[in-house]
């Protein structure tokens, strides 16, 4: 969802009172929720430190799937939480276990920053192809050693997942595509910014986003995780965030409830469809990435490589943002999922993701639960 543009009111918006308006929007930041940011690196034990950048990492939905336990005084292992689940979008938890790689990328990328190599083993106790389960994802032993920052790590505290508009006049160079085509180590990535190319994609991208937003219990999986105003932030710091105050303001009016936002009738709702497909329609380029089976260490490598790549955009400037609804395995979406797979996979394999790049305004981080939240729970 395009969260500062979803929702647009006829006739010019919603207009504070004068007199409060500009301490009202001061206080609506949910601080709280943005924390987490600001403690990144600030731990004495390594696998805290390396856990603080990881729970930054982007994940579907802003679930943040995570659970972890430490083990000793230098392993510890990553759990799948059960109540993240996505079951309309995700009934396979393909995208989440991609989340869950950008997880470990991320822990790793910072443990070695730190001088720390880490051991991870996959799926100790097993795994199952329809869905994740209490078994754990990972274990991982931290030890110091002669590990190398990643050039990479430099930029992840300005990484983002850019749903803004993008600027439609100014083009990617081809040398900028070619760097972050270089940057995956275990997956395909593919990219074009080729003209023909960028005008299928937007219409393919649009239709998909259309058909989820259309398909009641695709979209009300979405509408059931949005927090919106800063008190639902700080209270459950998932899920999509509507922050600021425009939104509040919304929100107190009556104007933005869930029930109006599932009411397809509404000016509303043609209204913010109008601002998420401004997403779609303003892409100046796509990338997508192609694994040959689609094993569950295949979507854990598939999540470290789209971490790589978003970071490699991060480095030169472009906004990015993923637009993997063709690539969601329900059956409304089964038509353009065969379209998507026929173009960028003809000769086998699995597309596991796909976004949109383009050079878009600064946005501000996305809410996190602590550390602290997800640690000794599992």
């Amino acid at each position: 969802m395009n969260r500062r543009n979803f929702l647009k009111i006829s006739g010019g918006g919603v207009i504070l009172a004068a007199g409060g308006a500009g301490l009202f929007a001061a206080t609506r930041t949910p601080n709280d929720a943005l924390k987490p940011w600001e403690l990144v690196g600030s731990y004495d034990d390594p696998r805290k430190n390396a856990l603080s950048h990881a729970i930054l990492a982007p994940n579907p939905h802003n679930r943040q799937p995570w659970i972890i336990s430490l083990d000793g005084d230098d392993g510890l292992t990553l759990h799948f939480d059960t109540e993240k689940q996505l079951p309309h979008t995700d009934p396979f938890d393909r995208q989440l276990t991609i989340g869950l790689g950008c997880f470990l990328e991320l822990m790793r990328m910072a443990a070695n920053a730190d001088g720390y190599d880490v051991d991870v083993t996959l799926f100790p106790e097993g795994e199952n192809m329809e869905g994740l389960d209490n078994r754990p994802i990972a274990r991982a032993t931290f030890a110091e050693g002669t590990a190398v920052r990643d050039p990479l790590f430099d930029h992840m505290l300005s990484r983002r997942s850019n749903k803004e508009p993008y600027d439609t006049s100014r083009t990617i160079p081809p040398e900028t595509l070619a760097r972050i085509l270089t940057v995956a180590r275990q997956t395909q990535i593919g990219g074009s910014i080729d003209t023909d190319d960028i005008t299928y994609w937007r219409q393919l991208t649009t239709q998909a986003l259309t058909i989820e937003i259309e398909t009641p219990h695709t979209f009300k999986e979405s509408v059931d995780l949005m927090r919106i105003g800063k008190a639902e932030i700080n209270a459950n710091p998932d899920g999509i965030d509507f922050s600021g105050a425009l939104f509040e303001t919304l929100a107190i009016t009556g104007v933005m409830t869930r029930e109006a936002l599932l009411d397809t009738s509404s000016t509303g709702f043609a209204e913010g469809m109008k601002a998420v497909l401004a997403n779609t329609k303003s892409a100046m380029g796509h990338l997508w990435m192609v694994t040959q089976t689609n094993t569950r260490r295949d979507q854990i490598a598939a999540g470290a490589d789209w971490l790589r790549v978003n970071l490699a955009c991060t480095a030169e400037g472009l906004g990015f943002q993923p637009l993997s609804q063709a690539l969601q395995e329900y059956p409304e979406m089964a038509e353009l999922y065969g379209e998507t797979h026929e173009r960028l996979a003809s000769e086998g394999g699995t597309v596991q993701m796909l976004s949109r790049i383009g050079y878009g305004p600064e946005i501000a981080v996305s809410p996190r639960w602590p550390i602290e939240a997800k640690i000794g729970t599992a």
